[in-house]
């Protein structure tokens, strides 16, 4: 079994490994492959990775079509239903999660941009969560970030500030939200459990958004690491075509 000095040693090297990999932009193809690549080498690769992104919760979100629908009788007219549109009352939700669940999350002061400035303060609330809810990975200081490629995310202040704390950045490809799982699985997720719910105030959504977050099972955050990896195998088998909608996790 290594010694903690060996797994630091590891770690440090898979750092410098993707460290240089930031350099220059990756396709899918390629991020998929090293990923992989990652996860043949370490078979805890998975469990390392912290991930996050910001999305708009709203006060009213129009229910789907499959949770609208109602059974009628045969013959019986179909029942009308008048469309409301999406609410202007919103919040943004900031959160970030490992295999194990939420690590942290917090909601945007109204008016606030996410700029680069505020998101580095972000990163250190980011950073004292893992610290207190991922003691292993803080003190190995195994624990890796996985975030899009926005301008606050990628802005040169941000990457400044991570190297100064040794956070290894996973690189993303521009322009997949498929492999994110903030994307295609957490949020529609939790904005599922919303839809058709009216809140008349921002803290309503703030606590109910919460709650619903929380209320998601370990298990489901363990099955959705592993179809992501899935998703790195399709994508080179595939040569980097898109599968978004596809039921992997």
């Amino acid at each position: 079994m290594p010694s903690n000095s060996d797994r630091k040693t590891q770690h440090a090297s898979r750092r410098h490994k993707i460290r240089a990999q930031c350099v220059d932009p990756r396709t899918r193809k390629q991020s998929s492959q090293e990923l992989l690549d990652h996860v043949s080498v370490d078979e805890n690769f998975l469990k390392t990775i912290v991930t996050g992104d910001e999305t708009w919760v709203y006060g009213y979100d129009d229910e789907t079509k499959a949770q609208s629908s109602q059974w009628v009788g045969q013959g019986s007219p179909r029942p009308k239903k008048a469309r409301m549109s999406r609410s202007n009352l919103k919040v943004m939700l900031l959160v970030f999660f490992d295999w194990q669940g939420i690590i942290h999350n917090e909601f945007v002061p109204r008016g606030q941009t996410v700029d680069k400035e505020f998101y580095i303060a972000v990163l250190k609330r980011l950073r004292e969560a893992v610290r207190r809810k991922r003691p292993q990975l803080w003190t190995n200081q195994s624990w890796v970030l996985y975030h899009d490629n926005a301008p606050a995310h990628s802005s040169f202040l941000v990457r400044n500030f991570l190297a100064k704390h040794e956070t290894t950045i996973v690189p993303q490809p521009s322009y997949s939200p498929d492999f994110a799982p903030a994307d295609f699985f957490l949020f529609p997720k939790l904005k599922s459990t919303l839809k058709g719910r009216r809140f008349d105030t921002t803290d309503e959504i703030q606590k109910k958004s919460t709650n619903q977050m929380f209320a998601i099972p370990k298990e489901a955050f363990q099955k959705v690491f592993q179809s992501w990896q899935k998703r790195w195998g399709r994508c080179v088998a595939s040569e980097e075509n898109y599968f978004q909608g596809d039921k992997l996790e």
